[in-house]
């Protein structure tokens, strides 16, 4: 849903009232300036459960330790803008305040720098055995044999997510020596060569690392990214590294790996449960640990504190919210006519962006028919925001997405055509790589809703969304049945499917909707069908 018109209500308000602002977790006064200083904010520092006036608010800064429920937002009748002085949004419910017409920002630079800085020295740490060293001489041991280190100088970092904090650390692994190898799904040959770095796949970055540190966001795809299997594939005596979400390392794997000594350490300020004092991990010797404080430095914290207090202030004031973690305002009557074919865009992103899983180039979408008339930037952005979301370490919005596509070196762009191919309306969506390319073209009918109609240069008609399974096969007879059987030996229901072809034994693809997630072990054996090339799940 689109956010509602709390804007303008804002700069009505600001003229004859007083904005009232609680800060219910503690920030740095230096950082509150911006709401502390002007005449017309009233800013409270209290903790949410001890404020009883709550539905006086207008607006609610938080950190980490307050968590901003439906039931809280419920209490805030007057609530517009909730700000979270961090990147990480977990203990805020955005789907609850999107729907309430509250805008939910956050600070995506602030601590970029801090938690680049505690990640290296993790790092180093780790490699010279500062911590277990430390305990020693202050147990009153002086056992200089027991902490042999590792000199940086040539070894190869591997930064699994190269956003903002994976570039700062290139730059450090430079001054040391090192060489960088980096694995991200979206960035360019262009983008890795300018920053100094080598590009690779996952399974080319495990062997050659030898300290590997993961930033990435925690999704589905992510969780348990070096797991078993993956861990497996690492360098004997690696360095794992994680400063970024807790969960992205499967614990057991890494603790399996410890015991028989293919790792060598590990370094982690981020656990899959919180706080972790009864972690097992903690109990291996090779193992350093912090307790979640990458981004806990006095200027990391007055400088998102300062992020969010001056964007709230502006704001309040009538001014758009430049770190939207949900959608940007527009009026109600807007809303209503644009909705469906937001929704339509958000959906085409997401399938883009799991068809095309390589480095993107350029993405371009066209409009025609009826939707020509309507605010299509909105919808690009949607489109842009969908295909990032799950790749990017940072929150991807309508308002930022099109500022990290360009930090991605992704180039995009929109334009009006004429002919809608017999469609009402019509939104046409390619994603170009170095050496491919797919499109797929989608439609709203309102008696049946989102709909896509085309991918590449097949004719399909399908709902976006659920579970889904794109294959690409040879038109023979016979293909169906063996794609049936496969699936029902995994007990994989399908609910319903589309088929495409160009022409009759030529090429052809199938877009099943089913009942669960595709696991590897699913696709895998699909594609060991003769006739399948190409079995991918896609999640919309």
């Amino acid at each position: 849903m689109i956010q509602q018109p709390v804007a303008e209500k804002a700069e009505e308000q600001v003229l004859n009232n007083t904005f009232r602002v609680l800060v219910s977790d503690n920030m740095s006064e230096q950082g509150l300036k911006p709401l502390l200083d002007n005449d017309n904010m009233d800013c409270v520092q209290q903790n949410v459960n001890d404020t009883d006036d709550l539905d006086e608010y207008d607006a609610l800064l938080v950190r980490s330790g307050t968590t901003v429920t439906a039931a809280l937002m419920d209490q805030m009748s007057r609530l517009k803008i909730i700000a979270r002085a961090g990147v990480g949004v977990d203990n805020i419910d955005i789907d609850a305040a999107t729907k309430r017409g509250i805008v939910v920002i956050n600070a995506p630079d602030g601590n970029t720098i801090s938690t680049a800085e505690h990640t290296f020295a993790m790092i180093i740490s780790l490699a010279r055995k500062v911590p277990q060293a430390n305990a020693s001489i202050k147990g009153g041991e002086w056992n200089r044999k027991a902490f042999q280190g590792t000199e940086l100088r040539g070894k190869t970092l591997g930064i699994v997510g190269f956003g903002r904090i994976g570039s700062e650390l290139a730059k450090r692994a430079r001054g040391f020596d090192m060489s960088t190898i980096v694995y991200d799904p979206f960035l360019t040959k262009e983008r890795a060569e300018k920053a100094g770095v080598q590009l690779a796949d996952l399974d080319e970055l495990l062997p050659e690392a030898d300290i590997i540190t993961v930033h990435t966001p925690l999704t589905k795809e992510t969780k348990g990214l070096l797991g078993m299997e993956n861990i497996k594939k690492t360098k004997e005596g690696v360095f794992l590294i994680n400063c970024a979400r807790g969960g992205i390392i499967d614990e057991d794997a890494l603790k399996h790996y410890l015991e028989n000594g293919h790792v060598a350490g590990a370094a982690l300020d981020v656990f899959e449960e919180e706080p972790a004092q009864d972690n097992e991990l903690l109990a291996f010797d090779q193992v350093i640990s912090t307790p979640h404080i990458a981004a806990s430095t006095k200027e990391a914290q007055l400088n998102v504190a300062a992020q969010v207090s001056e964007e709230v202030l502006q704001f309040l004031k009538g001014m758009p919210a430049l770190n939207s973690i949900n959608l940007p305002a527009m009026s109600k009557e807007k809303f209503e006519t644009l909705q469906p074919y937001y929704e339509l865009s958000k959906k085409m992103g997401h399938i883009l962006s799991q068809s095309m899983t390589g480095p993107v180039q350029d993405i371009n979408v066209q409009y025609s028919g009826e939707v020509t008339e309507l605010e299509t930037s909105v919808l690009t952005r949607s489109l842009i925001a969908g295909f990032l979301q799950t790749r990017i370490d940072a929150p991807v919005n309508d308002v930022n997405a099109s500022l990290i596509a360009k930090e991605r070196g992704i180039n995009y762009g929109e334009k009006h055509q004429t002919n809608a191919l017999g469609y009402s309306n019509l939104i046409q969506a390619t994603v170009e790589e170095e050496n491919q390319t797919f499109t797929i073209h989608g439609t709203y009918v309102k008696e049946y809703g989102p709909r896509i109609v085309r991918i590449n240069d097949f004719h399909v008609d399908f709902y976006p969304t659920g579970h889904l399974i794109y294959i690409k096969h040879t038109d023979k007879p016979g293909v169906i049945g063996k794609m049936g059987q496969l699936l029902g030996k995994h007990e994989v229901n399908i609910a319903t499917m589309q088929v495409g072809r160009k022409e009759e034994g030529g090429d052809a693809i199938m877009m099943l909707a089913v009942d669960k997630e595709a696991t590897e072990d699913v696709l895998n054996d699909l594609t060991s069908i003769e006739e399948i090339t190409r079995a991918d799940k896609i999640e919309v």
